[in-house]
């Protein structure tokens, strides 16, 4: 039974590379989204039923019950996941549960992206952008330069183009009408991970109200921020150990 890991936007797997050795255990697998980190399939159209479809046949394929862990987007569709197909989970844990609050507004910079016309400009930018500058903006947000520089050699147009696509179809009042139902959440246990400095996904209020609704337990990580699997690997995986354990 192993745990499976799924990272977000715009990263790869590495953002996993100090977490997952501090584990208490080695049954451990990353899947890469198609974009950030893996090829794009053919006919690929990077929305969120896209996606959803892609770590469901990923799960089907391991063919036991996992521990499923999503983090940023990952996080998005592990909850798509919780929410239709339960039975492939043995238990979950997401760091974005506040993104399927009612009043939940999508960042800045989301909001860019799902603005046609600037948001193609902004990804051009990204791309263009000098290689040490955007390995200086991560490290600022906090990785550390050695995963910050293999997520930014990832950045390519495959990732351009499924950003745009993802962020488009879940613009509001998608995520809302998402989360408006959680009852098939509480079927398995779950984790409602709260960074205290991660502003990207919801307050604090709204991680706990949707945590409750899903019947979910709640974890808070203090004094780190949206990457926090990096900035604190070994508190992430000691919380993560402990609600494994509570599920045995």
């Amino acid at each position: 039974m192993p745990a499976v890991f799924v990272h977000g936007n715009p990263e790869t797997a590495a953002i996993w590379d100090l977490l997952i050795p501090a584990l208490d255990r080695k049954d451990v697998l990353t899947l890469a989204p198609p974009g950030f980190g893996s090829p794009l399939p053919s006919g690929f159209n990077g929305t969120r039923l896209a996606y959803l479809e892609w770590l469901t046949k990923a799960l089907e394929q391991i063919g036991e019950p996992v521990d499923l862990v999503g983090h940023d987007w990952g996080g998005g569709h592990v909850a798509g996941l919780a929410l239709t197909r339960p039975d492939l989970l043995r238990s979950w844990a997401i760091d974005v549960a506040g993104i399927l609050h009612p009043d939940y507004q999508w960042h800045d910079m989301a909001q860019v992206w799902q603005t046609p016309g600037a948001g193609e400009a902004a990804v051009a930018g990204m791309i263009a952008a000098p290689v040490a500058d955007r390995i200086a903006m991560f490290v600022a947000a906090g990785m550390t330069a050695a995963i910050a520089t293999r997520v930014v050699a990832a950045f390519n147009q495959d990732m351009a183009h499924c950003i745009l696509a993802l962020y488009r179809d879940a613009a509001q009042p998608a995520l809302s009408e998402l989360g408006a139902d959680l009852t098939s959440m509480e079927s398995r246990p779950g984790l409602v991970i709260i960074a205290e400095n991660d502003d990207y996904v919801g307050t604090d209020a709204m991680h706990r109200e949707v945590a409750n609704r899903a019947g979910a337990q709640v974890s808070v990580l203090p004094g780190v921020g949206h990457w926090w699997m990096v900035q604190n690997p070994t508190a992430g995986a000691a919380m993560l150990t402990r609600f494994w354990a509570s599920v045995d």
